[in-house]
């Protein structure tokens, strides 16, 4: 059993535990100092793990339904509770939701146990050069392309901007939250909000309304669904009969419940474009006057289109009729997901300080938290979403699971405003009937298939290179385009003093030990200590680490 934390990932585990050391500090992780074994080289068996959590259910629980949800396991896994076996999961980016009703004690002690086993296809950190699946020049990225074939966080294998040995366990284990709650016997689930404007008209705004509901027992339920919106008049309402064990979306549509065409609605905008008012939407399901169940989510009006009407025919946003400039950035998530509420709202807000306005959630990463999109939603900040295919990796081996976790991902994401455009892939393709399977489920914002392609061209340059280069097009060999709309561009930038000083130890700050320093730049792959240093060193030698960082400060103003 798992010791530590009650969750988290294996290898965090290890590391909270003091059983490794933390493989992010200097040079721990580099693979030919054996200080963390890699799965690739000591077998799957190594990191496959057992969590066990006892608890007792809140009062505030007790006569309802119960049940048990897993936000997110990575990779595969078996959930028992008392001892019982409720069911399995697999993919990183969908939850499972048991009901443990009659499993459960409600006035003692129970026990959940989940055994977790890790992504079926490692990858070897290193590439066989016959079997090369990405850009040459790219150093290692994704490793052999094996990792490719799970539908899970692609990076963990190694890539040019982190550490590029990669994450040791691939990142197995509970890695999002496990939440216990309460129902009465129908249940509601995935509520969407759907916008439509008739543009350039904005005085109103025409929302439709839809929602899961499910019969939880064996007898036949009825009862009333009805909806609400906050701070408006607006309620409407259905009778529902339901089947034992039926679930049934149901749509509420402006044609037939006017109340849903508002009036003067109160639009969500991008930063700098406006305000970023958010509704809230209240739905519950109510038999005999006893509510069973209720959700509340909040929703943005906005429109979000997109088209190539530019000079070069590269692709511009147009939000509630009006086109939006945008200043974008790439999202990485933390190399082993040791993230936070805190931690994802002030990196949110110090993207909207730094004066971006669209996060793009690139490919090799994950599908981000409900937090994080609540956070967009607030601070105005667009989203590019990605999921998990690359240029790097091959195609996952089981499409069908590949499709539950998108579609997971879609219902979890779509009523958020922030969300304003779906891409299958960076720079690749996407699985045949990605585009049919996302607009089954929301049609009301664009896709395109990569990251590259339909008005969007190649990025880099990744290196310090002449600054009159970046106002031309011959900054990359690759042959960047410096104009128009490009979703990587970018020079490397050191950290703060103080973080270089949490990176790595004393001896290796100063002098800079280049070995250490170019493991940490990705293998060197951003000449952070040949171009980069060059450039610093135009204000001349440094004498200590904190000469050479206030150096950097400066020139990087």
């Amino acid at each position: 059993m798992v010791a530590g934390h009650s969750a988290g990932t294996v290898l965090n585990s290890l590391v909270y535990n003091k059983v490794y050391p933390e493989p992010y500090f200097g040079d721990n992780n580099r693979r030919s100092r054996g200080l963390i074994p890699d799965i690739h080289d000591a077998g799957a068996d190594f990191y496959h793990y057992w969590f066990r959590k006892p608890f007792k259910v809140p009062e505030t629980l007790k006569g309802k339904k119960i049940w048990l949800k897993f936000h997110g396991i990575n990779y595969k896994a078996g959930v028992w509770l008392n001892g019982k076996k409720l069911g399995s999961m697999a993919g990183m980016f969908q939850p499972a939701v048991f009901d443990v009703t009659d499993i459960v004690q409600r006035n003692g002690d129970n026990v959940v146990a989940v055994e977790v086993k890790p992504v079926d296809f490692p990858g070897d950190l290193f590439r066989n050069n016959n079997k090369r699946t990405g850009a040459v020049g790219e150093n290692n990225n994704g490793g052999d392309g094996e990792m490719g074939k799970n539908v899970s966080m692609l990076m963990s294998v190694g890539w040019d901007f982190s550490v590029p040995d990669g994450t040791r366990d691939r990142n197995t284990g509970i890695w999002r939250d496990v939440e216990l709650y309460s129902t009465g016997d129908v249940v509601l689930a995935h509520p969407f909000v759907q916008t439509y404007l008739p543009l350039p008209d904005t005085t109103v705004a025409m929302e439709t309304i839809s929602v899961e509901v499910s019969n939880a027992t064996q007898q036949p339920q009825s009862g009333n669904l009805t909806g609400t919106i906050a701070g408006t008049n607006i309620r409407f309402e259905t009778s529902l009969v339901l089947q034992p064990g039926e679930t049934r979306q149901v749509v509420f549509r402006p044609a037939d419940y006017p109340q849903l065409k508002i009036k003067n609605p109160k639009l969500w905008w991008p930063i700098n474009k406006g305000g970023q008012h958010l509704y809230e939407l209240t739905l519950q399901f109510e038999k005999d006057q006893i509510v069973s169940h209720q959700l509340k989510t909040r929703f943005g009006i906005r429109q979000v289109q997109t088209d190539r009407s530019t000079p070069d025919k590269s692709r511009r946003f147009i939000v509630n009729g009006h086109p939006v400039f945008v200043r974008g950035t790439n999202w990485v998530p933390e190399a082993m997901l040791r993230g936070s509420v805190h931690r994802t709202r002030t990196e949110l807000r110090y993207t909207r300080q730094g004066g971006f306005n669209l996060v793009r959630l690139w490919a090799g990463g994950i599908a981000e938290s409900d937090e994080f999109y609540r956070t967009c939603d607030e601070l105005g900040l667009l989203v590019w979403n990605e999921f998990w295919i690359t240029g790097d990796t091959r195609f996952p081996a089981d499409t069908a699971l590949y499709f539950q976790n998108l579609e997971a991902t879609v219902k979890r994401i779509r009523s958020h405003p922030s969300v304003a455009y779906y891409v299958a892939a960076n720079e690749s393709k996407e699985i045949p009937g990605t585009q049919a399977r996302i607009f089954a489920l929301d049609s009301t914002i664009g896709y395109q298939e990569q990251s590259e392609c339909c008005g969007v061209h190649d990025g880099s340059p990744y290196k310090y290179e002449n600054p009159m280069q970046y106002f031309e097009n011959t900054a990359s060999p690759r042959g960047s385009r410096v104009d128009g709309f490009n979703p990587e561009y970018g020079t490397p930038s050191l950290p703060l003093l103080e973080s270089l000083k949490e990176m790595m130890p004393a001896k290796d700050l100063w002098p800079i030990n280049d070995s250490v320093w170019n493991y940490l730049d990705g293998n060197g792959f951003h000449n952070i200590t040949t171009k980069y240093r060059q450039a610093v060193n135009e204000f001349g030698p440094s004498r200590s680490i904190e000469e050479y960082a206030k150096k950097h400060n400066w020139w990087a103003r």
